[in-house]
C-alpha cells in the first residue's frame, strides 16, 4: 500500500509525502527564520515538532537543536544517518494513520503554515560555491558557436571542470536580478563597450548541497561521495555572455557570472530521489581510478524552463531538459572537488553547470537556442536573442513516480534595468 499522509496533498502537487523537501521560513515577517518541510500546500514547522518533542530517535532526541536554528548547516553536518532519522520521524508524523500530530488540534494549528503565508529564505548559509561544466551536450555547442566546430577541450573527458563561483551573490527564487554592467568586446579600433549586460542570459542547472564535508587534506571517495550530499535544488546561474566572453580569458569567469545566482527554497534529499536513479552516460575514455564509480548514476529529473516576457500575462516554455543528461555524476564532481585535499563543509553549493540535452529544446540557455543571438526566438509576437528587463524565467523540476511527483517547485527571477 502507497504511503499516504492525513494531510490532502493534490495529484499534481510538488510536495506529497514521499518528497518532504527542506527549506527555511518565516511563519510571519515578525517571526524569526526556522526549518521546515514542504507537505502539500503546507509547510510543517520543524521547530514546533523539536519542541514538543518528536525527534525522538537515539541521534535527533540529543541534537534537535538543530531545528531551533535560522539555516539548515547544523542539520546538514549530523549526516546521513540523522537525515534518515528525521524522513522516518516526518514521514511516519504526517501518514494517515499516525495520531500523534493528526489528531492534536493544538498542534497541528501551531506546525502546519500555508504555504501561502510562508516567507520563503536562503535554506542554507552558503560559504562556498562551486560551478561545474558538466554537460557535454552543452560543452560541444559552446565550441561550435565559438570555434565553429564541437571543440571539446582535450581535459575535459578526464575531469569535471569547475570554477569558484561567488556564494554572496547567491540568492533565493523570487529574487530580482539586476542588470550587470560592465565590459565588453571591442569594436574595430574603438576601446571596449562599457555598460548595461546587452547579452543576458539564463542557465539551467541543478546545484547539490554538501552535508558534513571533509576535513582539510583528506579527499572523498568517489564511492562515499554520497553521503556529502543533503539534496538538490533548482538554479539559475545568470549569465552576462557579452563581459563573460570579454574577461574569460585566461583566468575563466568573473563579473559576467557573479552578479546573481538563483536557487530555489526546497531541497529535495538524495533519499527522496533514489526511486528516480538511472544509468549515467558511459564515459569514454575510462576515468582515472579516483573517479571511477561502482555504481554511476544520474537522476532521472524533468526540468523546464519559461520565459514570461515583459509586460505580458503568458509565459512561453523555452527548454525542456533532463538532469539525466549530465555526463559527470553528482558523486564525480565532488569527489574531483576534494581530490587535492580541499575541504567542503556543511552548505557548501556545487553547481553542476548549464543542463543541455541532445534535442533542440532541450538547449539550456539562451547561448545556444539563439546561436549567441543569431536565430532570434519568436515569442509571443516579440523576439527575443536574450532576455529584456522585465523578463521573468521561471525553472521547474519534478520527477515522475507511481502516482506521485516529488519536485523541487520553482526557481524564478525578473530582471530589472540596470542601476548608473
Amino acid at each position: 500500500m502507497a504511503l499516504k499522509s492525513f494531510i490532502e496533498v493534490r495529484p499534481d502537487s510538488h510536495f506529497p509525502i514521499q518528497n518532504l523537501p527542506y527549506g527555511v521560513f518565516k511563519p510571519s515577517p515578525e517571526s524569526t527564520a526556522r526549518p521546515g518541510v514542504a507537505i502539500g500546500d503546507y509547510v510543517l514547522d520543524l521547530s514546533e515538532v523539536a519542541s514538543a518533542g518528536l525527534f525522538d530517535g537515539p541521534i535527533l532526541k540529543n541534537s534537535s537543536d538543530c531545528f531551533h536554528q535560522p539555516n539548515l548547516n547544523k542539520f546538514l553536518a549530523l549526516g546521513r544517518p540523522a537525515w534518515k532519522e528525521a524522513r522516518a520521524t516526518l514521514q511516519k508524523l504526517l501518514s494517515s494513520t499516525e495520531t500523534t500530530l493528526r489528531d492534536n488540534t493544538n498542534l497541528r494549528h501551531k506546525s502546519l503554515v500555508p504555504k501561502e503565508k510562508a516567507e520563503m529564505l536562503l535554506p542554507i548559509a552558503i560559504g562556498d560555491y562551486t560551478d561545474f561544466f558538466s554537460s557535454m551536450h552543452h560543452t560541444e555547442n559552446c565550441g561550435l558557436i565559438f570555434q565553429g566546430k564541437p571543440a571539446i577541450p582535450p581535459n575535459w573527458f578526464h575531469l569535471p571542470i569547475g570554477y569558484h563561483g561567488r556564494a554572496s551573490s547567491v540568492v533565493i527564487s523570487g529574487t530580482d536580478i539586476i542588470r550587470p554592467r560592465g565590459q565588453g568586446h571591442p569594436s574595430g579600433n574603438s576601446p571596449p563597450y562599457f555598460g548595461p549586460s546587452l547579452k543576458l542570459d539564463y542557465e539551467l542547472e541543478m546545484a547539490a548541497v554538501v552535508g558534513p564535508g571533509n576535513e582539510l587534506g583528506k579527499p572523498v571517495d568517489v564511492n562515499q561521495a554520497a553521503d556529502h550530499i543533503f539534496g538538490l535544488v533548482l538554479m539559475n546561474d545568470w549569465s552576462a555572455r557579452d563581459i563573460q566572453g570579454w574577461e574569460t580569458v585566461p583566468l575563466g569567469p568573473f563579473l559576467g557570472k557573479s552578479f546573481g545566482t538563483t536557487i530555489s527554497p526546497w531541497i529535495v534529499t538524495l533519499e527522496a530521489l533514489e526511486p528516480f536513479a538511472c544509468d549515467a552516460p558511459k564515459q569514454e575514455p575510462q576515468p582515472l581510478p579516483y573517479l571511477a564509480e561502482k555504481i554511476s548514476k544520474n537522476f532521472d529529473i524533468l526540468l523546464e524552463v519559461k520565459i514570461k516576457p515583459a509586460g505580458q500575462k503568458d509565459s512561453i516554455v523555452f527548454t525542456k531538459s533532463n538532469l539525466k543528461h549530465l555526463y559527470w555524476t553528482l558523486t564525480q564532481q565532488l569527489a574531483h572537488h576534494t581530490i587535492n585535499g580541499c575541504n567542503l563543509r556543511p552548505g557548501d553549493l556545487l553547481g553542476t553547470g548549464t543542463i543541455s540535452g541532445p534535442e533542440p529544446e532541450s538547449l539550456g540557455c539562451l547561448l545556444e537556442l539563439t546561436w549567441n543571438g543569431q536565430r532570434p526566438l519568436s515569442l509571443n509576437g516579440t523576439t527575443r536573442t536574450f532576455l529584456e528587463d522585465g523578463d521573468e524565467v521561471i525553472i521547474t523540476g519534478h520527477c515522475k513516480g507511481d502516482g506521485y511527483i516529488v519536485g523541487f517547485g520553482t526557481c524564478e527571477g525578473k530582471i530589472v534595468p540596470s542601476r548608473p
